[in-house]
């Protein structure tokens, strides 16, 4: 039977957020929208094989491993979303076209058709708002105690998007210029052997972003999206490699931050 505190999802099920290191030293605070591909028993496989649910289409490939290294490199607290965007989307308002989808890319979502006003708002309720009540309750909790905090959202993205083949392999995103994207474009861009895009391959806007608008401009945090293509962090070793770079990075943004 499903528990009272999420009523989709069943007692031997995860909960949707999972907090790493959430004392850690950092003052970055990293978050993963699509970290997992999971999909409550109740809605059985939303009528898609697993070849589909394993796309991108239902989560972002490796940036799961990506983010919980990043969190152990740089003793930063880390909240991951498990459950896959095809039963919800995280990273948008819940009233956006987009938050279930009923066609993914060119994919149709069978368990996603024509579904009430209840359906939806019970997927909300279960996934949804407890994975941003949890990215609350930590900056709520570095706020009341002082903490300097620096909010870092992490997503990958396809190397074919609708047939298009996309050349970048690391893009810094931002909606309005923040000092930690001008940072993080120019660190990049003088790695020598990545090819980086500003906004690419996506832009945030309000209407089809969540946790930067709400969490980072919202709060007045400095803050930075990173994309990363997933044939780069596919395995283990490229999401260390990645995780490596990136620790290293945010480092040294962060000593030119305060460096003013």
């Amino acid at each position: 039977m499903p528990t009272t505190l999420y009523p989709l999802i069943a007692a031997d099920e995860p909960a949707p957020a999972r907090v790493l290191r959430p004392h850690g030293a950092s003052d970055f605070v990293l978050a993963a929208d699509h970290a997992g591909r999971l999909i409550p028993h109740a809605l059985g496989t939303l009528g898609l094989p697993e070849t589909e649910r394993a796309r991108h289409i239902a989560w972002d490939i490796g940036i799961a491993g990506v983010t919980e290294a990043m969190s152990e490199r740089l003793d930063a607290a880390a909240v991951l979303q498990v459950y896959s965007r095809l039963v919800i989307d995280c990273n948008r308002a819940t009233h956006h076209p987009t938050s279930i989808p009923a066609v993914s890319e060119l994919t149709a979502i069978p368990g996603n058709a024509g579904l009430s006003a209840a359906q939806r708002e019970a997927r909300q309720r279960a996934i949804f708002a407890p994975y941003h009540a949890a990215i609350a309750a930590l900056l709520d909790a570095r706020s009341a105690a002082g903490r300097r905090t620096i909010l870092v959202a992490m997503h990958s993205f396809t190397p074919v998007f609708k047939g298009q083949i996309r050349r970048v392999e690391v893009g810094v995103l931002f909606h309005h210029e923040t000092p930690l994207s001008r940072i993080m474009l120019d660190l990049l861009r003088a790695e020598g052997d990545v090819a980086v895009g500003a906004n690419e391959p996506y832009a945030i806007t309000d209407d089809s972003d969540y946790t930067v608008p709400i969490h980072g401009e919202g709060r007045g945090l400095d803050h930075v999206e990173i994309e990363i293509r997933q044939d780069l962090i596919a395995d283990p070793a490229g999401q260390a490699a990645w995780a490596g770079r990136m620790a290293r990075l945010l480092g040294d943004a962060d000593r030119r931050l305060r460096a003013g």
